[in-house]
């Protein structure tokens, strides 16, 4: 399944920082496809194809069962709470979390 010609260069628009940041926007729960719409332009069937083109296929396997298994979490029409926060209370500025090995 290949990308768009629109799309790719929609992705490559992108800096290497803005990259990273949407992986781990993707990987966490609290944060949902309306913000990562909201801040970066991506619908969530573009920030798929985006995962599958940013992670390797075993990892986006693993992202792609995840977000199924957990839907509800990436939704924010189906969560049951609001969140008030973009970063954890132990996470400095720069996203750096304190404490992490």
């Amino acid at each position: 399944m290949g990308i768009s010609k629109a799309l790719k260069e929609k992705f490559s628009g992108f800096s290497e920082d803005d990259r990273s940041r949407l992986v781990r926007m993707g990987w966490e729960d609290r944060t949902t496809f309306d913000v990562i719409e909201a801040q970066f332009g991506l619908s969530p069937n573009e920030f798929v194809q985006f995962m599958r083109s940013a992670l390797a296929k075993d990892v986006f396997n693993r992202w792609r069962r995840r977000v199924y298994q957990q839907g509800h979490l990436k939704n924010e029409k189906t969560r049951g709470f609001k969140v008030t926060r973009f970063k954890c209370s132990r996470q400095s500025i720069d996203g750096v979390t304190k404490g992490w090995k």
